[in-house]
């Protein structure tokens, strides 16, 4: 059975989480003051670790576009920060 599950983003440039296999990301978005990833998961399968890269705007990024994948933009502190999430291959 599907599910869908909540986690926390860390303010951090790298960060990694531990999802279900095959867990399909929905989308990212702020709540209560936090950045937040939804998924869709299957809570019974076994976790997987993925790795993702956080970027503010106008922050550098160093990886090759190739080797990232765009998940989403969130908004912190009214927009004084904007965060961009993407996952690692």
């Amino acid at each position: 059975m599907q599910n869908v599950f909540k986690y926390t983003i860390p303010m951090e440039d790298y960060f990694s989480l531990d999802l279900p296999e095959g867990a399909k990301i929905l989308t990212v978005q702020e709540q209560h003051g936090g950045a937040q990833i939804w998924a869709l998961v299957n809570p019974d399968n076994p976790t997987e670790t993925r790795n993702f890269r956080l970027a503010g705007t106008g922050h550098p990024i160093k990886e090759s576009p190739d080797t990232l994948n765009y998940v989403g933009t969130f908004q912190l502190a009214g927009g004084s920060f904007i965060g961009h999430v993407f996952e690692i291959k």
